[in-house]
């Protein structure tokens, strides 16, 4: 086995490790991983971070539910539409996209090219998300949960959107409109945002299964090691601040952005 796939094994754990620690972030660099360090193509590496994304926020979302920080009536009102827009982004939209988009200066943008510089400014926003980290101002509401459908539809299905675009699982979105349209408090609406990530990235995986020939050996391998670094990343929460880390690691995935950008435009 060669120094970088193991390297992009190594990943996986890091992943998982990230997403222990501070709760997100850390599925953003899923495809990355699977495209730069393990070959991947585009397309398929979206389809195999769903699945990774949605197995490693299921877990973190059963112990939530344990602890009783997961608002179910929340969770569905958002992840209905979410699961919808994902599931016919992956199933009917990605495919229908033509693998030559357009021609700037000699310069071919392809189906690849164009989800990767589409992920990059994804991974853009969630560094800046990151480092800025506006959550920490909102106002919790000490009322009961005041639901705003209409806007909360719409959020679910732009978030839905861009999973199945990216295969990132968007909780820098939908943590800020749990706690502002939904009026959850912050503990709750990171508790209750993993398992919307999880539902609504399994479904929309649901949605590759038909179009895409999965090495289910690899993911399962892939995904396991994710798994095994949140349960490290949880141990190791207690020992390392997280709201530190989670500004440092803002930085590393706007570097991260910026390399992609830099990658696919010298190729």
């Amino acid at each position: 086995m060669e120094i970088i796939e193991l390297s992009g094994f190594f990943g996986a754990l890091i992943i998982g490790i990230v997403l222990g620690l501070i709760g997100g972030g850390g599925s953003i660099l899923t495809v990355p991983v699977l495209v730069y360090l393990l070959s991947e193509d585009p397309v398929t590496a979206t389809a195999y971070s769903l699945f990774v994304v949605g197995t490693a926020s299921l877990v973190g979302a059963l112990r939530n539910i344990q602890k009783g920080l997961v608002d179910i009536k929340t969770a569905t009102v958002f992840a209905i539409p979410a699961f919808i827009a994902v599931y016919l982004t992956r199933k009917f939209a990605v495919p229908a996209i033509p693998d030559s988009l357009f021609t700037v200066s000699g310069f071919e943008v392809t189906k690849g090219v164009g989800i990767m510089l589409f992920f990059a400014l994804i991974m853009l926003l969630a560094a800046y998300s990151m480092i800025v980290d506006k959550t920490e101002n909102i106002k919790e509401a000490e009322s009961e949960v005041n639901y705003n459908y209409p806007l909360i539809i719409i959020e679910g299905i732009v978030v839905g959107f861009l999973t199945g675009i990216v295969g990132a699982g968007g909780g820098f979105l939908i943590i800020p409109a749990l706690v502002l349209l939904a009026k959850l408090p912050m503990k709750k609406a990171v508790a209750t945002s993993l398992l919307i990530i999880a539902v609504k990235s399994l479904i929309g995986f649901i949605g590759d299964v038909q179009n895409i020939d999965i090495e289910w050996k690899f993911l399962g391998i892939f995904t396991g090691l994710s798994v095994i670094g949140i349960f490290l990343g949880i141990w190791l929460n207690k020992f390392i601040n997280g709201k530190k880390l989670k500004k440092g690691f803002g930085w590393f995935v706007l570097l991260m952005g910026l390399y992609i950008v830099y990658k696919e435009f010298t190729r």
